[in-house]
C-alpha cells in the first residue's frame, strides 16, 4: 500500500522502539526478581528442571533476574545486542517450557514463545543505527 511505502526509511526508529519498550518491560519483570535475593532466585532457578537441569537452582535464578534486569537495560542502549538477545532467547525457552511442563499449555506459554520469537528475530537483524553498538 503506497501509504505505508515510505516507512522502510525509518527501520532504525523501528528498531529503537522496540529496543526500549523491551528492555524497559524486562527490567520491569527482572529487578523485583534480582532484589527478591536467594530465595526469590531459587523459586525462579526450579524452573531449569522443565529442560533437564535440576542442580544449582538458586544461580539459575539469579542468572534469570539478571540476565532480564540488565539485559533490558543493555537492550536499550544498544550495547552487547546480540549476546543479549542470545541469552534473554534462553531464558524465553526455559520459561516457555515452565509453562507447558506445569499444565498450562499454548495459553500459558504464548508470551514467552511470543517474546522468544522476537528475540530470535532481533539477533539477525542486529541493535540498528541508534544504538551504542552501531557499525
Amino acid at each position: 500500500m503506497a501509504l505505508f511505502d515510505g516507512l522502510g526509511n525509518y527501520r532504525n526508529f523501528g528498531l529503537l522502539i522496540m529496543r526500549v519498550g523491551l528492555g524497559v518491560m524486562f527490567i520491569y519483570h527482572g529487578y523485583p526478581m534480582l532484589g527478591g535475593g536467594p530465595k526469590e532466585w531459587y523459586e525462579v532457578g526450579t524452573s531449569a528442571r522443565y529442560i533437564g537441569i535440576h542442580f544449582w537452582p538458586t544461580v539459575w535464578g539469579l542468572l534469570c533476574a539478571a540476565t532480564e534486569t540488565f539485559g533490558g537495560f543493555l537492550l536499550i542502549i544498544g550495547l552487547a545486542f546480540r549476546p543479549v538477545c542470545l541469552f534473554l532467547l534462553i531464558t524465553l525457552i526455559v520459561a516457555a517450557a515452565m509453562h507447558l511442563g506445569k499444565g498450562e499449555g499454548l495459553d500459558g506459554a504464548a508470551h514467552a514463545i511470543e517474546d522468544a520469537v522476537v528475540f530470535a528475530g532481533l539477533l539477525f537483524v542486529g541493535p540498528g543505527r541508534n544504538s551504542v553498538d552501531k557499525k
